[in-house]
């Protein structure tokens, strides 16, 4: 089963999410509810960061980021996380608000995939 966020879309990779949990159905909703409460955070350091020009507090975080959107195979918001975690090691930001609202959305299309696990 993969959810889908439009037809054409996948965000998050039902089959290799359950298969990190090791098949288990309700420890995949366990990590998906502490992972919907945890982001927001994230997504809160990113901005400051971005903000202070705090390259290294970017990679840092996008990089924990980008772990654990891997847990779900939601390949737009692994994506989005990665470029902000090579802008950090960089120390480029130019291109770093851009980026982390195209995170911020590819994270708002998976929460909206993760709160419809069956």
């Amino acid at each position: 089963m993969s959810l889908m966020s439009n037809a054409n879309s996948p965000i998050l990779d039902f089959e290799n999410a359950l298969s990190r949990a090791g098949g288990d159905l309700d420890l995949l909703k366990e990590i998906a509810a502490l992972f919907l409460d945890e982001y927001p955070r994230s997504l809160a350091e990113l901005r400051q960061a971005l903000a202070e020009g705090d390259a290294e507090a970017v990679g840092r975080t996008a990089h924990g980021l980008k772990g654990a959107v891997a847990n779900f195979g939601a390949q737009p918001a692994v994506d989005a996380a990665f470029t902000l975690e090579q802008m950090g090691q960089s120390h480029d930001l130019a291109a770093g608000s851009e980026t982390l609202a195209n995170l911020k959305q590819a994270l708002a299309d998976l929460k909206q995939e993760l709160e419809q696990i069956p």
